[in-house]
Parts: structure tokens; C-alpha cells; sequence
């Protein structure tokens, strides 16, 4: 035997742990979860009582990637969660981003909603009627006022919903749906991404109603905010000449269809912001229950062997990505208890 050689067997390794997690809801909130999960290597599957992604509050959301116009009306922690919410689905899913910004414009005689709009925000510079209609041509004239957000962003929601589960599937994700995950067990941890659905009192729901018209006669590049004190509007552009309406908050968990009431407040607003809205076709209409907390922040809360996700109000898209790395963080214990409150901290420094 050579010397320094002994005859010790060699001690087998040990066997390699793999994290099985179910995700609970496909909603943007859980596929959001499901990739942080399975990027860090965890087994993933996803459960959705629905037969597909569609049909959900996602479904129907703007997918306006917005921090400071959202500050507007916001506490501080929606912008600070917020603001690289761009950048995660740009680099998560490449090509689905639209790096515009935003423009806000108002009426002449809405001036005054303006200059609030503006002293509630940042990342913003105040455009004359020129510069909008360098921006938006088809908005020339229209406006002598605006305020533009260089920084923002938009997506397409459905369309990101789609790429994402394609993504999640190369990646091995399994998706079950029609499933009650209530019958579901065999994993080592749950995230809860159920929204509405969620066993929590202190939820509440809060209605979004939107319309998609269709219009060639107008063009916009990015999304467009129309103040106004009643009922404020937002347009974002899609493809093929369509361009989603929307929306109205309504505190109430009806899930029945768009009212007459706000279909002719967000069709009369669409026309005032151009009127060749006046001619489009109404080719959707949809409404979604939001889930939100008294305060109107995101929580990720845990509790045993779960972890969960809710509260993100209307801004699924825009703080989903936070939202998903907290709770990720939670799993792989790479957080503590501060960590899964750390919005909580954050409303009191707001």
C-alpha cells in the first residue's frame, strides 16, 4: 500500500436536499413566487383552483410599472418596493417591457389637479404643449400642460402572464390546474398567493372595472393618466390598436360585470382625453377584486410552514417582484422575521 494510503472506507456524501414548495394561486403573485423559488433551485409546484392563468384580478390589471405616479395616492414603501420592479421583468422575461414612462396630463380647467399631482410625486418634469406633442402627436393641441415620468414603464399583463408560465414550465415548474391545493400535501413549505380567497379578516376587497377598445384612429407610445377630480383615467396602449381603459376603485367584492355607471364614466373620460375614442370598439369589458389590507400595503407573512403573499392592492405587477423575493428569502431562511415585515417598518418611517 502506498504510504499515507489506508484502507478506511470512504465515508458516502450526503445526500442533497432539494426544497419542495407549493405555490398556492397563478396569479402574478404566485408566478412571481414560483420563479424566485425555482431560481434558487427549489422544486416547484404551482396550484390553481381555475382551469388556466386567465380570468384572475391579474387578468384585468393595467401592468403599468408606475412608482412615482402611484406615490401620488401611496404610502412611501409602494415606491421604495417598487422602483426596480422594471428591471426584474425585463431581465426575467426579455422583450416585455416598454420603456416609455408616462405622461400625465389634465383639462385647462383641471390645472389645480395637476399641481397636486405634482407636489405629491417626484421623478418627474413638467411638459408644455410642445413637448407634448413631441411625446403623443396625437395628443397635439389637445393639452397645455403635463407632467412626464421618464423613469416608467408598462407591459402587457396577459401577455407577461403567459411568457412567465412558459418560463416556469422550461424550468421544470409543474402547474396543476383545476386543483384545490387543500388536497394537495407531500412539500416542505406553501406560499399562499390566494388573494381574496385567503383566510384573512383583515382583507377587503377593492373592485377594479376596465374596458380594451379598439381604434386605429389614434396612436399612443405609452401610457397616458387623465386627472380628474371625480374620475381620474388611465389609457395604456396594447397591440393591434387597442388600448386598455381603465379603472375605477370601488370598495366592494363583486365580481359581477362592469356597471352602466362606470362604463360611461371611463368611455366619456376616454373621450375627452381624444375623441376619436368616441368612434372605437368596445371589444372587452372585465372586472377584478383586488385584495388589500386596511392600509393598502403588501404583506408576506409567515405562519409554521407557510408563507404568504397578499394585500398588493392595485399594484400586482409593480410590487409582485419584491414581494416574491422576501418570501423566497423567508424559505431559504436567508430573512429573519424583520425581513418578512418589512413593509411594517416602512409605514411607520412613511
Amino acid at each position: 500500500m502506498p504510504a499515507g494510503e489506508t484502507d478506511a472506507p470512504l465515508m458516502p456524501e450526503a445526500p442533497v436536499t432539494v426544497m419542495r414548495v407549493l405555490v398556492k394561486g397563478a396569479g402574478v403573485a404566485g408566478l412571481t413566487a414560483a420563479f424566485e423559488l425555482a431560481a434558487r433551485g427549489a422544486t416547484v409546484t404551482v396550484a390553481e383552483t381555475r382551469h388556466g392563468i386567465c380570468g384572475n384580478a391579474s387578468w384585468f390589471a393595467g401592468g403599468m410599472l408606475a412608482p412615482w405616479c402611484e406615490r401620488e395616492s401611496a404610502e412611501q414603501p409602494v415606491l421604495d418596493l417598487g422602483c426596480d420592479a422594471a428591471d426584474w421583468w425585463d431581465a426575467v422575461l426579455p422583450g416585455q417591457v416598454t420603456r416609455a414612462g408616462t405622461l400625465v396630463v389634465a383639462a385647462p380647467r383641471e390645472a389645480g389637479e395637476l399641481d397636486r399631482f405634482a407636489s405629491r410625486t417626484s421623478g418627474h418634469r413638467r411638459v408644455d404643449e410642445d413637448e407634448i406633442a413631441l411625446l403623443e402627436p396625437d395628443l397635439a393641441g389637445r393639452f397645455r400642460r403635463g407632467l412626464f415620468f421618464p423613469d416608467e414603464a408598462h407591459l402587457d399583463p396577459r401577455h407577461a402572464m403567459a411568457a412567465l408560465h412558459d418560463r416556469l414550465a422550461a424550468m421544470g415548474v409543474e402547474f396543476r390546474f383545476g386543483a384545490d391545493a387543500r388536497h394537495i400535501s407531500g412539500f416542505d413549505r406553501r406560499i399562499d398567493c390566494t388573494g381574496m380567497a385567503a383566510e384573512d379578516d383583515g382583507l377587503r376587497g377593492v373592485r377594479g372595472e376596465m374596458l380594451i377598445l379598439r381604434t386605429p384612429d389614434i396612436s399612443l407610445s405609452r401610457p397616458v393618466r387623465l386627472l380628474h377630480p371625480r374620475f381620474p383615467l388611465y389609457v395604456v396602449p396594447r397591440t393591434d390598436h387597442r388600448f386598455m381603459v381603465g379603472a375605477t376603485m370601488i370598495e366592494s367584492q363583486s365580481t359581477g360585470p362592469v356597471t352602466a355607471r362606470s362604463m360611461m364614466e371611463l368611455l366619456g373620460a376616454a373621450y375627452a382625453l381624444h375623441p376619436a375614442f368616441g368612434e372605437a370598439g368596445i371589444i372587452e369589458t372585465g372586472a377584478g377584486v383586488r385584495p388589500a389590507f386596511p392600509d393598502n400595503l403588501p404583506r408576506v407573512e409567515e405562519c409554521g410552514s407557510t408563507v404568504a403573499i397578499n394585500g398588493l392592492y392595485r399594484h400586482g405587477f409593480l410590487l409582485a417582484p419584491a414581494m416574491a423575493r422576501q418570501a423566497a428569502d423567508l424559505v431559504f431562511n436567508q430573512g429573519t422575521k424583520e425581513l418578512a415585515h418589512e413593509t411594517d417598518g416602512q409605514r411607520r418611517s412613511a
